[in-house]
């Protein structure tokens, strides 16, 4: 039991829906927490309205309440469980802190008589308060940048007078670097403020002198109640100050700090951390440090509890900072825990590594017309991706490959900038592509001295760059058969992919795999270990890498490959990629549940993922993790040393689906739904074919690949046309036109993004209902597990819009066609497994939008609304293990629930807010309601209609 014996039930808060500034890693901190409060026999009671995320799954916690994130709703669930001893508002980001501040200040927590744990609210006060922060380090002497608070407009002016520019205006307890800029000239500075006033709920900011260009570093720190202190991992970012470290392309460990400087940053870190409260938990530390010779050190902040960096932490050493944080609030102390990596060593213990780890972030400007792309204070971002490898070259690279934005890592794929001006304009304003523009630069003759004069990223970064750079260069003077092996081995060690060494060399990707493959240059799979391999690991977390080998005392050459087969039927369950808008959590959701149901059946599984964020990358959830680049190459050498069964495909979006056909080409099973069958869905053409031979209606349509066979279509069909890609995500590319005009400008554009595509062109059935079912078939038999209205009108993406589960006014006549066409289609496309169909319905007419045969985004929404394991039933179907009339659908929901949709456009000024048929929600929350008079439902219903953008 744990050192405090009287915690017997704990309430935890979670994040709410995902916005920018707050995704998916409180989901994973959250249900590790969870399940380690478990282990411990303490009862867990959850509140968090994100039906999408693992989190709020039944199994996780005993009493999970899918609730707004209110005091009200806290008091509600303290009267209903009056055996809670305490909450641990540490796991849910900013929402959950401000959540506990709250309730605190109403004395909640002292009526109930519940205990907070994990932090404490002066240690809170002191960290979100700029200037109780600043005057705390005042009195530790740790250095801070200048700086004041001001509460008021003319304050501010009178501190900008002051300090003069560029100056930096922060916010007070806000999330994502809300409401943050820096002001270059007086003229920016009234809006700025104002903003920033704004943007702090309790309208305080602090105004401090700019550090541009200094080096920015992040610590994660864990304390137990006897003051000892871990320090599990220090993150340097490659951007200089001056970009959100969300934002930024972060390393670990740090590179480019003298051990002197770095020893001073920690006994500063672990200073700060004893001296912020008297509790026991994470938190994570920003430090400044100048770009000279003398490193000065200044603070920046300090967050008591789990964030977005301890994700990646616990991701990139295999500590489970989450975990232990969650036992250390309970009373135990570091000496008493196991590392969960080793099973044999403390958890007081930090760790080492012997590899690199890189994460960039994934950003999603093209759904946020009109947005300002620079990169500063405030975050964009909307996910990230971690590459990891055995040099800093070679996670670089992986983590560029892990992205999805069609390039193949760094150069070598001639898709890179080729104009000056565009270039040194990219690298003065920093753009969300500067990883790869930085390349462009050396690749042109742009002097090294003149790339760090202007982006001020350390010397070592762009050396790393500079000797990519010549690699590629001398490798493209050979051909596929002249080039010596040392230097294909150099290549694939420094992380190019097979595509972009055919790109030098002139020849197919396929020609380079079979030459490496002669040259004996195989991937081999290293452990993450958290002790650099000083002691045995018990964990199977993988990732790759290529080595020499070494010759043995027979002669013969081999390398160390630490990924054992087993003789075990294996399942491979590939992950969705990094979070972005379209394809989210709840893609993770599926995957977790997909490997846990295959588990069931006896399957070793394999999970291939590359985002650090999520929980299908924890260490202990699938029997074996591969952290790698959901990317071609990479996939097939795992699936080339597994040999799994068959691949899992429709539970990762987009970018599990889009592999299909390789897998298929190469002859690897696909569990379920057949490539084809899933092929035929996403090509609009084939696909409104099938509707026609099986006599289900659908809106006029036609097919264009040219903006002159567009054009003729719209003789044909009446306008509005709404115009769709095939094989796109979150609608991208959507859009309704009106005239003739439009429609030529907006197909050539998309010609251009996306070259080669069949564009389906049809009539927008103006003032449509949209409906969506989401149904699990076995081939023969067809169960309908949710059929959803949305309360917006056709048009609006569907992830944008409140659906309501089950429908509220479409009547039977509607109801029973919808039922007769998700069977038929999905029979049709001899679906096995989930398929998800969208519908419009005009004059009591049922008309077919779209099918997607596989998991979607309402699935985990429906699952929590019903209270049923969608996911496991539609995982065993695909693996033929069992048949839809083998399960005992139960589903219990008394009224209605809906899916709101969350949005991020307060990260964006001036940007075109309108919805419309591309998606541009980040998130969502479920609400349920007990019937149609309650009041939320009625103010959705009434701004249904309120714009549509065409």
């Amino acid at each position: 039991m744990p050192k405090n014996n009287n915690i017997k039930c704990v309430l935890i808060i979670g994040s709410g829906p995902i916005i920018i500034g707050q995704a998916c890693e409180f989901d994973y901190s959250g249900t590790q927490s969870l399940r380690s409060l478990r282990e411990d026999g303490i009862k867990t009671i959850l509140i968090n309205s994100n039906p999408a995320t693992i989190m709020t799954d039944p199994s996780m916690a005993d009493h999970v309440y899918l609730k707004p994130l209110t005091t009200k709703s806290i008091v509600e669930i303290l009267k209903n469980h009056p055996e809670i001893d305490a909450v641990l508002p540490t796991m849910g980001g900013q929402t959950a802190l401000n959540l506990c501040i709250e309730a605190d200040e109403k004395g909640i927590w002292n009526d109930f008589n519940v205990k907070l744990i994990g932090v404490d609210i002066d240690a809170i006060n002191i960290c979100e308060d700029r200037e109780q922060f600043k005057q705390l380090m005042g009195k530790l002497g740790v250095p801070v940048a200048p700086a004041k608070t001001v509460t008021s407009y003319l304050q501010g002016k009178e501190v900008a007078q002051e300090f003069g520019f560029p100056l930096v205006i922060r916010a007070s307890f806000t999330l994502g670097g809300g409401g943050a800029s820096f002001v270059h000239r007086a003229e920016d500075f009234d809006e700025m403020l104002s903003r920033g006033l704004e943007a702090s709920p309790i309208h305080e900011v602090l105004i401090d002198k700019a550090l541009l260009g200094w080096k920015e570093y992040e610590l994660e720190l864990l304390r137990d109640r006897n003051d000892n202190v871990v320090i599990i991992c220090t993150i340097e970012n490659m951007d200089p100050m001056g970009i959100h470290t969300g934002d930024s392309i972060t390393v670990a460990p740090a590179m480019t700090l003298s051990d002197k400087t770095f020893q001073k940053m920690r006994d500063l870190a672990i200073k700060m951390m004893r001296s912020i409260g008297d509790f026991a938990g994470g938190c994570n530390v920003q430090f400044a440090v100048s770009p000279d010779e003398k490193e000065d050190i200044v603070a920046i902040e300090i967050n008591p509890r789990v964030s977005r960096s301890s994700a990646l932490a616990s991701k990139a050493t295999g500590y489970p900072i989450a975990k232990i944080a969650t036992k250390l609030a309970l009373g135990y102390n570091l000496d008493e825990l196991d590392n969960q990596i080793t099973k044999s060593t403390s958890a007081l213990f930090e760790p080492s590594l012997d590899y690199v780890i890189v994460k960039i972030p994934r950003w999603n400007f093209d759904k946020f017309e009109g947005s300002d792309r620079t990169l500063g204070l405030q975050m964009k971002s909307v996910g990230e991706v971690m590459g990891i490898g055995r040099s800093f070259q070679e996670a670089l690279h992986k983590a560029t490959q892990s992205l999805e934005i069609k390039r193949n890592g760094l150069g070598a794929d001639g898709k890179g900038y080729k104009d000056y001006d565009q270039i040194i304009d990219k690298l003065t304003n920093p753009s969300w592509d500067r990883v790869f523009v930085i390349y462009d630069a050396i690749q042109m003759g742009i002097p090294l001295s003149r790339i760090h004069e202007i982006t001020k990223i350390d010397m070592w970064f762009l050396k790393q760059y500079e000797e990519l750079n010549a690699l590629e260069v001398e490798i493209s003077g050979y051909d596929i058969n002249s080039l010596p092996k040392d230097l294909m081995l150099e290549a694939k060690q420094k992380g190019f992919a097979d595509r972009q060494i055919a790109h030098m060399l002139d020849c197919y990707e396929s020609e380079v795999y079979k030459k490496r493959a002669e040259l004996g240059i195989n991937r081999v799979y290293k452990l993450v270990d958290t002790c650099a391999a000083e002691f045995k690991a018990e964990t199977p977390y993988y990732y790759s890498t290529f080595e020499e080998g070494i010759r043995s005392k027979e002669g013969e050459f081999y390398t160390s490959n630490e990924s054992t087969v087993s003789d075990k039927k294996k399942i491979v369950v590939l992950g969705s990629g990094p979070n972005r808008i379209g394809q989210g959590i709840e893609f993770d959701y599926s995957c977790v549940h997909g490997v846990l149901a295959a588990s069931e059946c006896g399957y070793e599984t394999i999970m291939i993922n590359c985002n650090p964020e999520t929980v299908s990358t924890d260490f202990d959830i699938a029997d074996k993790l591969y952290f790698e680049p959901v990317f071609w190459e990479h996939i097939y050498d795992i699936i080339q040393h597994e040999k799994p069964e068959g691949v899992i495909v429709q539970l990762g979006g987009q970018t599990a689906l889009k592999l299909a056909e390789k897998l298929d080409r190469y002859g690897i099973k696909i569990m379920g739904t057949s490539f084809e069958a899933l092929d035929l869905a996403e090509d609009r053409g084939s696909f409104s074919k099938l509707l026609q031979e099986n006599d289900i209606p659908y809106p006029d349509f036609g097919t264009a690949e040219t903006a002159e066979e567009a054009l003729k279509l719209a003789d044909e069909l009446d306008f509005p046309i709404l115009v769709r890609p095939s094989y796109v995500l979150g609608g991208q590319g959507m859009k309704i036109v009106i005239n003739k005009d439009e429609l030529e400008a907006h197909v050539v554009d998309l010609l251009r993004k996306i070259p080669n595509n069949k564009l389906l062109l049809d009539h927008y059935l103006d003032g449509a209902i949209e409906a969506e079912a989401d149904a699990i078939c076995d081939g023969e038999d067809v169960y309908i597990i949710g059929i959803m209205e949305h309360i917006e009108p056709c048009g609006i993406h569907s992830g944008d819009s409140n659906a309501l589960l089950p429908p509220f006014n479409l009547g039977d006549l509607v109801m029973q066609q919808i039922k007769d066409h998700t069977k038929k289609i999905a029979l049709a496309l001899n679906t096995v497994g989930l398929i998800n169909i969208q519908f419009a319905i005009k004059d009591d007419k049922v008309f077919i939008i779209e099918a997607n045969p596989r998991a979607s985004r309402t699935v985990p929404f429906i699952a929590k609304a019903y209270k049923e394991p969608y996911v496991n039933y539609a995982t065993k179907v695909m693996l033929g293990e069992k048949k839809v009339k083998d399960f005992k659908f139960n589903p219990k929901l008394e009224g209605y629930a809906i899916k709101q949709p969350v949005f991020s456009f307060n990260k964006f000024y001036n940007v075109n807010k309108q919805l419309g048929p591309e998606m541009k929600s980040t998130g969502e929350s479920i609400l349920f309601i007990d019937s149609l008079k309650d009041d939320d439902f009625y103010d959705l219903y009434s701004r249904r209609k309120m714009y549509l953008s065409k």
